[in-house]
């Protein structure tokens, strides 16, 4: 679908990008001539998947240990990063979500959301901005959100707040670092189903038949995501700022995807609250 060499020479930073999304988007921009950093608290996991890249895709990814939800870890990656070269992208895409009841929520589990998808997000986003601007470096910020900042969403309350908060920061950085060549831009996935969501998002007792009821009748491949996250980090997408992509099949015109959730009894949140603790 894209010119082979639509991302040649650009320097990219995913968050998260060890394994899901953030892999398959690295993958995705490899495969079109970007260089890439992947960091993420697992260095083994991030190895492994940068190992796996080389291998099968060529081309240069280098791997950060960093918890992003460390504002100093992060200005420390960023620095290490910038040492060899500054990044034309930051990939927002590390994040964290479970299912629970929201007035059984602790603060140290609502923390636990909060910290790397809205801490950590804005933390990556304010140690790029500065860089870049100071070097009058041109860079832009794709951060991945949810179609919960449309609808909301029950039984993921701190994850629709931080994916919402988000979401303002790209529209109002738009208007404040356009001018100074930083685009900001975003998209609102859907259901790419990955081993770590769906662990969290679709345990045993949920409704199976949600994929078949949205408007396209399936979910999302991961594919579709990362062509989408190519063209909008790419310069075809120059005059696009400030703008949420939704790319779901339609799912949110229908449901905000929790209605199910609206019918559990006590036995089966209790079940998940216990599974929960264990993981």
């Amino acid at each position: 679908m894209f010119e082979k060499g639509l991302l040649a020479g650009k320097r990219i930073l995913i968050t998260g990008g060890g394994s899901g999304l953030g892999a398959a988007m690295g993958r995705r921009f490899i495969e079109l001539g970007a260089e890439l950093v992947i960091c993420g608290r697992r260095l083994q996991l991030l190895d492994a998947t940068a190992a796996q890249m080389r291998g099968e895709l060529g081309g240069k990814v280098s791997v950060i240990g960093c918890d992003i939800r460390d504002g100093a870890a992060v200005d420390a990656m960023m620095d290490q990063v910038w040492r060899e070269a500054p990044i034309d992208v930051l990939v927002n895409n590390a994040a964290a979500t479970f299912l629970a009841q929201t007035e059984h929520l602790s603060f140290r589990a609502a923390d636990a959301i909060l910290g790397p998808t809205l801490h950590g997000t804005m933390y990556c986003t304010l140690a790029a901005g500065k860089r870049w601007i100071e070097g009058n470096h041109e860079g832009v910020v794709l951060s991945i959100l949810s179609t919960s900042t449309i609808t909301g969403r029950a039984f993921t309350v701190p994850s629709a707040m931080a994916k919402s908060a988000v979401l303002a920061m790209t529209r109002s950085l738009a208007v404040e670092w356009g001018p100074k060549g930083v685009r900001t831009v975003a998209i609102a996935p859907g259901a790419f189903p990955t081993p770590g969501a769906s662990g969290q998002l679709r345990p045993e007792g949920r409704d199976e038949g949600w994929a078949q009821r949205n408007p396209l009748g399936r979910a999302g491949e991961h594919g579709e995501l990362a062509n989408l996250a190519s063209f909008l980090i790419s310069d075809q997408a120059g005059y696009i700022n400030g703008e949420m992509v939704v790319q779901d099949g339609g799912a949110h015109l229908r449901s905000s995807g929790a209605e199910d959730l609206l019918q559990w009894t006590d036995a089966q949140w209790q079940k998940q609250r216990e599974g929960r603790i264990k993981g």
